[in-house]
């Protein structure tokens, strides 16, 4: 099981060669805070899922180096005796907060802040952005792909594609938290609940002399739940007469027919004369073939007849664009008890950092229940509900909003506590509904495909200024 295999050592290898320096300066204890954020929506959405955040506490819980990781490294002939003794007794001590799985979030925001020991807060960063990333960028696809089918299922078919075991696995946790029903991974249904679907390939109707013998045999074995892949041969001229053949002749509780090539809007409106007509008004059409929202969208508006989609490589790849980009920056040490906000300057103004311990509230309209506006504060700050709060335009900063009626909604939530878990981990059906929640309280606008409108994503006053005076003494 993936979930239980020791991934301490799955780590870029600077990051141990790192501990090792704060080690040898006896730098390892002073406390650091580092923030994982991401500077950029993929594919120019208007906003992206987080995800991910199960694994990395599990990641967290299971931290120790083993006997064969400490002999590995010493023949490495780079590490202090001392430092790989302190690793044989290695224990996560960390304080961890984080955004819920299957919240919307945006650009800059701090996902994750881990608030610890450097040289344990510094290690964590691979396994933090390795997670986050790949399954944030794959609930992000799913969700806009789930938006393009208009309220029909959305089914993961990109197990052969994925960029390996894990990829396909974790694809397809991510899939179902951004709102597919379920995927082709088997292991995922038996690991994380995941409903396994699928029919038949191409090679079950080859193997027996005629189409309609290879469909009523399959929907003799199973009738409960049949559908049969129409294309292997010729859609029209042969697969859908042998289907509605078999159909008839079987008589099975819930019947399909999939096409998975050819032009879909016009096999599907075709399909759904000849079924019509046969008296089949309930079988259902699925299609897959390379599909993504762009091309969902498109046979949509063209009047294909389709009950459900089956997307496979270019969801669990994120074909149109596979990187998600989270990074993760130190924000903030602790000297005898005061905190020292840390900045990283750049000649790319977004590559510049929020300073601080910081949290995200989230504003809501009182009356819509519509997300107005986030705000990334420094941790004490507060929003109090009933007043107005002014925010600046995040297209152009000279212009000001004033928002009232509203209330206010901390979106981050404490996950570990001295290195004990103190958050208790919600359902993947859970986060999956949360998911759901939370996009239906954004406004349709930013979830356009092209030129999405903005989401306001401000500093607090006090954090521009912090952020503001830092730049200005560097």
């Amino acid at each position: 099981m993936v979930e239980k295999l020791n991934l301490t050592m799955l780590t870029d290898f600077y990051e141990i060669t790192m501990a090792n320096g704060y080690f040898c300066t006896s730098m390892a204890d002073d406390i650091a805070y580092f923030d994982m954020f991401f500077r950029k929506i993929p594919d120019g959405g208007g906003y992206a899922i987080m995800a991910g955040l199960a694994q990395v506490i599990e990641y967290f819980k299971n931290l120790e180096f083993t006997d064969e990781d400490i002999a590995y490294l010493r023949e490495k002939k780079l590490f202090n005796e001392e430092f790989l003794n302190y690793l044989a007794d290695f224990q996560f001590t960390c304080d961890v907060w984080a955004v819920p799985e299957g919240t919307p979030v945006f650009p800059g925001e701090p996902l994750i802040t881990v608030r610890g020991p450097v040289i344990q807060a510094q290690f964590v960063e691979t396994m933090v952005l390795l997670m986050v990333n790949h399954q944030s960028l794959i609930a992000t696809k799913a969700s806009r792909i789930v938006r393009a089918a208009a309220g029909r299922p959305v089914m993961e078919f990109g197990t052969r594609r994925a960029h390996g075991g894990s990829a396909a696995i974790y694809g397809a946790r991510a899939a179902y938290i951004g709102g597919c029903v379920g995927t082709a991974c088997t292991i995922s249904d038996s690991m994380y609940g995941i409903p396994a679907l699928g029919t038949m390939a191409h090679s079950w109707v080859q193997m027996f002399d005629d189409e309609y013998e290879a469909f009523k045999k399959y929907a003799e074995i199973y009738p409960t739940n049949c559908t049969l892949l129409v294309d292997t041969y010729n859609v029209l001229k042969s697969g859908v007469p042998s289907a509605i053949k078999v159909f008839k002749e079987v008589k099975p509780e819930k019947m399909g027919i999939r096409i998975d090539s050819g032009d879909i809007t016009y096999l599907t409106k075709k399909a759904r004369k000849m079924l019509d007509e046969a008296g089949l008004e309930d079988c259902s059409i699925v299609v897959s073939n390379s599909l993504d929202e762009y091309i969902i969208r498109d046979v949509i508006l063209e009047g294909a007849c389709i009950d459900s989609f089956g997307v496979g490589e270019r969801l669990i790849t994120a074909k149109s664009e596979p990187v998600f980009g989270g990074v993760y920056k130190l924000v903030a040490l602790e000297k005898d008890g005061k905190m020292i906000p840390k900045i990283k300057k750049s000649e790319n103004v977004e590559k510049i950092t929020n300073p601080g311990f910081k949290t995200v509230y989230r504003l809501f309209d009182k009356d819509t229940h519509r997300a107005l506006a986030d705000i990334i504060m420094l941790d004490g700050e507060t929003i109090e509900e009933g007043e107005a709060y002014e925010i600046f335009d995040p297209d152009a900063v000279w212009k000001r909003k004033k928002i009232t009626n509203f209330y206010a909604e901390n979106l981050r939530q404490q996950i570990f506590k001295e290195g004990k878990c103190v958050y208790q981990s919600p359902s993947l059906q859970e986060i999956r509904t949360h998911c759901k929640k939370q996009l239906d309280a954004m406004w349709d606008e930013m979830k356009r495909f092209e030129n999405p409108q903005t989401y306001y994503v401000d500093l607090s006053h006090k954090l521009w200024q912090l952020k503001h005076d830092m730049i200005e003494e560097l």
